[in-house]
């Protein structure tokens, strides 16, 4: 009886160590020529990553800290931690850098849940010092919906997106809704002061309406800006409700349509006349749809010609729920993307064929966060086993 107890156990321990094995597979790639490394470990939910330079890397964890991988190594101690709101989808969520300044995007706390623009000044070490609140966006009602991806334009500018928080205004496209409040927007913003940036799209005799800060509206959540870096165009991913997580290309003053339509507007029963359509508005359809939402992340131009002449400047997206990686290869004016299979000339996956025609890695454990590296390569966060994989 003991002998065949202690065989049980044995037979369950090898199912677990079977089945994680399974979960956290080594990804992979199609390409036979590229290959999938490790290149740091032991991070604890991971969001966002930002290189500094060749030798360091600075990557957020939910929770609140800072964390330094400094030639190719993960310190075992935060550079900076922060006492953030962490429940569902709050937490540390954004980083960039502009100039000599470090900003962070966290949800705290300070009499009441908001989500904040934090500036730092960047000293060798490295170290983060100078805190400073840069911007207080608003963070309720919902614990979802937060955004907090942060890009910077070609031109130096500060781009931040807020998620819609459940709200119900005319950044929602509620005609009869609340006026602006920064919710469900992407703003555009002087990293110098705080204040709009220059040649905004949306004007207003307020300069304090949230309006001025706007370079888009109507977003429901997004997990991902990407800037390219042929064009210096912004785009954006959205997560759908149910259906129809989108990837945009954000022009200014672009109208995403929520809370009216996720997807191709044709799909949705309304027409544009039924948005909230601020002058200099409007409203564009995604470049491409997922009709059955995958929870898509984030999105970037592969800036370099390391992985090969056919790989430069192509868009990779990730996603949280299965750890697909996609690559897309833009059109001549890059505005739109070409695909391989005639089905997608609706700019609508609709079917797993067609998603499998835009995979090109598989395995990563929920990827939250992508980077071309200092080296030309290709780095993707991934979310549940805490590593930073590098291909190659």
């Amino acid at each position: 009886m003991k002998k065949h107890f202690v065989l049980l156990l044995i037979s369950l321990s090898l199912v677990m160590i079977l089945q994680n094995n399974l979960l956290y597979a080594q990804p992979s790639v199609k390409d036979p020529d590229l290959k999938v490394e490790s290149f740091a470990t032991g991070l604890s939910f991971p969001t966002s990553m930002l290189f500094l330079d060749d030798k360091n890397l600075l990557v957020l964890e939910k929770d609140g800290n800072v964390k330094l991988v400094s030639n190719e190594i993960l310190q075992p101690q935060p550079l900076l931690s922060l006492k953030v709101e962490s429940k569902n989808e709050r937490g540390l969520l954004g980083i960039e850098k502009v100039g000599s300044n470090i900003f962070l995007y966290a949800t705290v706390k300070d009499g009441q849940v908001n989500n904040r623009i934090y500036k730092y000044t960047l000293g060798v070490g490295p170290q983060l010092t100078n805190q400073e609140v840069f911007m207080d966006l608003p963070g309720t009602p919902a614990t979802n919906h937060q955004g907090g991806k942060l890009a910077v334009s070609k031109d130096g500018y500060l781009y931040s997106v807020t998620g819609e928080l459940q709200r119900n205004g005319k950044d929602q496209n509620i005609i009869n809704g609340p006026d602006p409040d920064f919710s469900g927007a992407i703003l555009r913003t002087n990293p110098s002061d705080g204040s709009p940036a220059p040649n905004n799209p949306f004007k207003s005799d307020n300069s304090k309406d949230p309006i001025n800060w706007y370079q888009a509206y109507g977003i429901r959540n997004s997990f991902g800006l990407g800037i390219d870096p042929v064009t210096g165009n912004l785009w954006d991913t959205e997560n759908g409700e149910n259906a129809y997580d989108e990837i945009n290309m954000v022009t200014p003053g672009f109208n995403s349509g929520w809370k009216l339509t996720m997807g191709p507007l044709a799909q949705s029963g309304i027409t544009q006349n039924d948005l909230v359509n601020f002058p200099n508005s409007k409203y564009r359809d995604p470049v491409l749809s997922f009709k059955r939402s995958i929870g898509i992340t984030d999105i970037e131009f592969l800036n370099s010609d390391k992985l090969g002449m056919e790989y430069a400047n192509n868009a990779f997206v990730g996603d949280i729920t299965t750890g697909n990686l996609y690559r897309f290869v833009l059109n001549g004016d890059r505005v739109d993307f070409k695909f391989g299979t005639p089905e997608l000339a609706d700019h609508v996956v609709d079917n797993n064929n067609e998603l499998d025609s835009l995979i090109f890695g598989k395995g990563f454990a929920g990827i939250t966060d992508i980077k071309t590296g200092p080296d030309g390569y290709l780095y993707v966060l991934s979310y549940d086993d805490g590593t930073i994989y590098r291909i190659s």
